[in-house]
């Protein structure tokens, strides 16, 4: 067991896949020039094995003999053309002729390439937004050794109870990326090596619902935050709530675990979060190892005493202890606190993902087979994807998006007034940059599929906030919403003649404004009030009477009084933020 509870596989293990050599379990029928899968009995305990399957096809004429006949079986067992320890004809992963290499000449040399993608980019068609995703990307590559990569993941399930934010836009997704600094196992090199290990550094990882574009959000581990009740990892006892603490106490300080830091995300951005990915130390040096390194960008030399890092300026392939000093630097960068270091890390996972997605790496069982094991290894991820399988169809179902438009992003922030090492949000243009990504709005330019929004009103008068009669229904499920609205609008925006309608017959998903149509004046001022979209406004006839009031129904969306419904289409100006595709970054 590890520092996290992983259990890893061994060979005191019976059953367990650290027993067997996934690869030898792929064997050639040089029949057919197919490779079959041919698992071992215990191998085929697992209740979610793969089954056989022809990985290799000949591309010469004739018709192929049956991988599974007689003579095709005899043959691969006596060796065929390539012959292996025990008689099997049996090629590694990373070999060049294994299933999902680009190799396959020992078999026959005469053997062409098929047209189109290779067999590495049609098993591996994803794309990883940050290192939680290229941990996705590692385990696609490896459906074949299934078992292998499953039994290195560890599962937590999470408590997170029901006062949650409301879902966004339908099919986006977001995923939460949590950095540890736990040093458990690592010994004295790394510094404190008793941490229980920290939120670090940390992502919120949107995916648009049209999977054009994404956006990952760096949350500073320096930012000062209510952190919300929680229940220890071991989930044995509770853990009192705090007005205010630094992010990075949300995991492991008096036994959080991730789920804590879940529910501060989501009680910080209002933003709804879908899974949970978490690695340590390791992942960086053993992935970053595992493609070969990752180029990186230095605008002046760096000689970081804390960090080991040491390197000149201009550019450089770097993996392993040098790539974890790259990004854990900060004291000879910028202002050397956290704010720098972020950029730097940003930089380092838009490399890595521009290195994972390439040709080399792709095309190379060795590096897929090492990427996936690394990423396998250093993962903890919440109960809803706590497998390969599960894993692969999210890799899969995230591979539309091109790293173009795949934007990094810091929470807008400002040194706490209270304590110089700490920071404070800058509530305007966080709430800004979180309504945006709630309201699934790419910080790229990118065209979008889904549906066009509701016709406003047609004319432009609009009436003066006293003429305006509207009854405010609550569909929210939140106590008390529409007296707390009509107070605000009454006292703060001159609406004199709203009214409490009390409760709505049923919960409303979105809010909406019924007006009738020689109400148009009346509608397009409410609107502009509470920062209703257009899609919020339904227009229904005959006219009203002089004194009939609109109704404004308050749906799950309403997130207070004052709190506009309408998400920003722009970022905040001065948005700290860089394109995944940027090959020109450099740390300053």
């Amino acid at each position: 067991m590890d520092s996290q509870g992983r259990r890893h596989s061994g060979s005191g293990s019976p059953g367990r896949s650290g027993d067997i050599d996934p690869a030898d379990q792929w064997v050639l029928d040089p029949e057919t020039g197919t490779y079959e899968f041919r698992p071992t009995p215990d191998s085929l305990s697992s209740p979610e094995a793969p089954p056989r399957t022809s990985r290799r096809r000949p591309s010469g004429g004739g018709v192929p003999r049956q991988a599974g006949s007689p003579e095709g079986r005899r043959r691969a067992r006596n060796g065929g053309d390539s012959p292996a320890p025990g008689g099997r004809a049996t090629r590694r992963a990373g070999q060049g002729g294994g299933p999902g290499g680009d190799g396959g000449r020992a078999g026959g040399a005469g053997r062409r390439r098929p047209k189109g993608k290779s067999k590495g980019k049609k098993a591996l068609h994803w794309t990883a937004g940050t290192l939680g995703f290229l941990l996705v990307a590692g385990c696609t590559g490896g459906y074949f050794v299934y078992q292998h990569f499953n039994g290195n993941i560890n599962s937590y399930k999470a408590d997170l109870g029901d006062d949650r934010p409301s879902a966004g836009a339908d099919g986006a997704m977001n995923i939460l990326m949590i950095g540890t600094d736990s040093r458990k196992g690592l010994g004295k090199k790394y510094g404190d090596e008793g941490s229980a290990g920290h939120a670090d550094t940390t992502f919120l990882f949107h995916v648009s619902k049209d999977r054009t574009n994404a956006t990952a959000v760096s949350i500073p581990r320096d930012l000062m935050v209510p952190i919300p009740e929680c229940r220890t990892e071991d989930k044995s006892r509770t853990i009192p709530g705090q007005a205010k603490g630094m992010f990075n106490t949300s995991l492991g300080q008096d036994e959080r675990g991730p789920d804590c830091t879940w529910k501060t995300v989501e009680a910080l951005t209002g933003i709804r979060v879908d899974h949970f990915m978490m690695v340590d130390f390791n992942a960086v040096k053993t992935m970053s190892t595992a493609v070969g390194g990752v180029e990186v960008c230095l605008a002046k030399d760096i000689r970081d005493r804390d960090s080991k890092l040491n390197l000149s300026a201009g550019k450089h392939t770097i993996k392993g202890e040098q790539a974890l000093s790259f990004v854990r630097t900060r004291h000879s960068v910028g202002l050397g606190g956290d704010l720098t270091r972020i950029p730097l890390q940003q930089q380092f996972l838009s490399s890595m993902i521009r290195k994972v997605k390439s040709n080399g790496t792709l095309s190379s069982p060795t590096k897929l087979w090492d990427l996936a094991d690394a990423a396998t290894k250093s993962l903890t991820v919440d109960s809803g994807i706590g497998s390969v399988k599960k894993l692969m169809s999210l890799g899969q179902d995230l591979g539309e998006v091109n790293t173009k438009n795949i934007t990094f992003a810091t929470v807008p922030v400002a040194d706490d007034p209270a304590d110089k090492n700490r920071l404070v949000l800058k509530e305007k243009e966080a709430r800004q940059l979180f309504a945006m990504v709630k309201a699934d709005h790419s910080l790229t330019k990118v065209g979008k599929k889904g549906k066009k929004a509701g016709p406003a009103p047609t004319e432009t008068t609009k009436a003066a906030p006293a003429n305006v009669r509207v009854k405010v229904v609550n569909g929210s499920g939140k106590v008390g919403a529409a007296q707390v609205t009509v107070s605000w609008l009454q006292n703060s925006q001159g609406v004199i003649r709203s009214s409490n309608g009390l409760n709505a017959p049923a919960t409303a998903r979105k809010t909406n404004l019924v007006y009738a149509p020689n109400q148009g004046d009346q509608a397009r001022a409410l609107a502009e009030i509470m920062g209703l979209p257009d899609s919020a406004l339904k227009e229904k006839g005959p006219d009203a009477a002089p004194l009939d009031e609109m109704t404004l129904t308050l749906g799950q969306d309403f997130e207070g009084a004052g709190v506009p419904l309408t998400a920003p289409t722009a970022a905040p100006s001065d948005l700290q933020s860089v394109n995944a595709d940027d090959k020109n970054v450099c740390a300053k």
